[in-house]
């Protein structure tokens, strides 16, 4: 993820998290079809037919990641407004003053809740 955030820039990075139990597995980038530093739709195509592998390969959505490459790290008006789904998370990547990091959100009802997660690196 952190590879295809960069690669996006200055545009927002968007894609799919599955997994099984909670725990992502598979990170899959999406293009950004709206091509926006500020928003993203991820290439409906490509969207389908990577939600189509995802079941495939028995796996669960477990959530949808992008980028603020200009900040904040936190759901904009726009990204709860138009939730996919509101049983997976919302995972946002943000530049700070460390670099990279991300922040998962329910993003259910009216106030984002943040979810606690570890990021460990593929093995």
């Amino acid at each position: 993820m952190h590879d295809h955030v960069l690669a996006c820039l200055p545009e927002e990075a968007c894609g799919l998290l599955a997994g099984r139990d909670g725990r992502v597995t598979l990170a899959v980038p999406i293009e950004n079809a709206a091509h926006s530093p500020v928003r993203y739709r991820m290439e409906p195509h490509a969207q389908v037919g990577e939600l189509l592998s995802i079941e495939a390969l028995g796996l669960d959505l477990l959530g949808i990641y992008h980028s603020h490459p200009n900040g904040p790290a936190l759901p904009s008006s726009t990204d709860r407004a138009e939730v996919y789904d509101p049983e997976t998370l919302a995972l946002i990547w943000c530049s700070g003053s460390r670099g990279w990091s991300a922040r998962a959100f329910a993003l259910r009802g009216d106030q984002p809740a943040e979810v606690t997660i570890e990021l460990v690196p593929a093995e």
